[in-house]
C-alpha cells in the first residue's frame, strides 16, 4: 500500500502511529520551527517512540533519555525492527547517489520485503538541495550520479521497483512548515556539506574522494575547492585545461586542518559559481581528472570506482577515450534517466539535464 499525502505528518490520524510502537530515522535536519524541536523530541513526549536510528555522521550519542539510540551505516536489520509497528524517516538528502542515506533507505526496503514485513514507513518528505539538475551516468542502484529527486520520490522509485508490499506513506514536501521557512541546506545533512554553494558542485567534486587529492576537506570550502601538495608543479600555469564558461576558477592553495595532507600546503584551484550559469559538475570533474592525471604522474585514484561506479568514464579519466565520445555517452544515460525517473515524480516539475 502506497500513498502521497499532502497534509503535514504532525496532522496524520494512523493508529499506528497514535498507539503503535513508533521508531524514527533521521539526522540532524529533523529540527522543525514550528515546535522548536527535533521530531524524536515531539515523538517521545507522545509516549510511544521506542527507538531512535541515525546514520552515520549524524546526531551523536543517547539522544533521548531511555529510548535506545542505533547508528546505523548500510542498513537497518530486520532485528532491530521486531518490536517496531512503525518507522518515521525524515533526512535532508543532498541529491546525489553518493550519499549513504540513498543506499540506507535502499537497503532497508530490501530487508522489509525479504522479511515480508508490515511495518509501515512514514516518510517526510524534503526538498532537493541539489534542485532537478540531473548528471551522469547510471551506476549500480540506477541512479545518476546527480538524480534531481526529492528523498521521498527515490523511495518511491525503490519501493516500486522492488515491488514491495508494506505500507509507505510520503508526506509530501510542499506540506511541511520546514521546507518553507529553511532552506535546504541550512541544516547541513553532513558537516562538510556547507553551504548554498555546495550543491553545485557536489557531484563532481566528491569524486575527488576517491583520489589521492584533497577535495578541500578540513578547511571551510569543501568541495569548493580541492588540490594536493604535488600539484605545485601547476601552479601559476595556463588555467584553460580546466575552465568552464559557468563558473571561475582561480588558483589557490590551502592547509587542511584535519584529514587528507592535514596541516601540508595543498596547491590548486578554488571554484567559484556564476549564479544562473548552466554548470555541470560531474563534467568539469571528469575533465579536470583527465588533464590531472596527464600531467601530474603522482596522481593516484585506485578507489575512484567506489564513487565513479563506471568502466567507460574510468577509461576517459585514463585517456583511453577522446572527451566527445564520453560526453556522448554520459547524454545518452541522462536521457535514460529522465524518461525512467518520470514514472516517480511526485511534484509538478520533472529533472532535467543540460544540453
Amino acid at each position: 500500500m502506497f500513498s502521497f499525502r499532502t497534509t503535514p505528518f504532525f496532522e496524520q490520524s494512523d493508529n499506528v502511529l497514535s498507539k503503535g510502537r513508533v521508531a524514527i530515522l533521521c539526522n540532524q535536519s529533523a529540527w522543525h520551527p514550528e515546535t522548536g524541536e527535533y521530531l524524536f523530541e515531539t515523538l517521545a513526549k507522545r509516549g510511544n517512540l521506542v527507538k531512535i536510528f541515525t546514520p552515520e555522521h549524524s546526531l551523536y550519542g543517547e539522544l533521548v533519555a531511555g529510548i535506545p539510540t542505533v547508528e546505523v551505516s548500510t542498513a537497518i536489520e530486520e532485528d532491530d525492527l521486531k518490536d517496531v509497528d512503525a518507522m518515521v524517516v525524515e533526512l535532508q538528502d543532498a541529491g546525489s547517489r553518493y550519499s549513504n542515506f540513498t543506499s540506507l533507505i535502499y537497503n532497508t526496503f530490501k530487508r522489509l520485503k525479504a522479511s515480508s514485513s508490515d511495518i509501515s514507513v512514514f516518510i517526510i518528505d524534503r526538498l532537493n538541495p541539489s534542485g532537478r539538475q540531473i548528471e551522469g551516468t547510471l551506476g549500480i542502484l540506477g541512479l545518476p550520479h546527480r538524480h534531481g529527486l526529492t528523498i521521498g520520490e527515490l523511495a518511491n522509485m525503490f519501493y516500486c521497483e522492488l515491488n514491495a508490499r508494506f505500507p509507505l506513506h510520503i508526506i509530501s514536501a510542499n506540506a511541511e512548515q520546514v521546507n518553507r521557512e529553511l532552506l535546504a541546506w541550512t541544516i547541513p545533512p553532513f558537516s562538510d556539506f556547507a553551504g548554498m554553494f555546495t550543491p553545485t558542485f557536489y557531484s563532481g567534486q566528491c569524486l575527488w574522494m576517491g583520489t589521492n587529492v584533497s577535495y578541500g576537506h578540513g578547511t571551510n570550502r569543501p568541495f569548493e575547492q580541492f588540490g594536493a601538495p604535488f600539484m605545485e608543479s601547476l601552479f601559476g600555469r595556463d588555467i584553460s585545461p580546466i575552465s568552464d564558461d559557468a563558473i571561475h576558477v582561480r588558483w589557490t592553495r590551502f592547509i587542511p586542518s584535519y584529514g587528507l595532507y592535514e596541516g601540508q600546503i595543498c596547491f590548486g584551484y578554488h571554484l567559484m559559481s556564476i549564479p544562473g550559469a548552466p554548470y555541470h559538475a560531474l563534467n568539469h570533474t571528469l575533465k579536470t581528472m583527465n588533464f590531472i592525471h596527464g600531467v601530474c604522474p603522482e596522481f593516484k585514484f585506485e578507489t575512484l570506482n567506489r564513487y565513479l561506479e563506471d568502466a567507460a568514464l574510468m577509461n576517459y579519466i585514463e585517456g583511453g577515450i577522446v572527451w566527445k565520445d564520453a560526453a556522448e555517452y554520459i547524454k545518452s544515460e541522462e536521457q535514460k534517466w529522465m524518461r525512467k525517473s518520470k514514472k516517480y515524480v511526485l511534484y509538478g516539475d520533472e529533472p532535467f539535464r543540460i544540453k
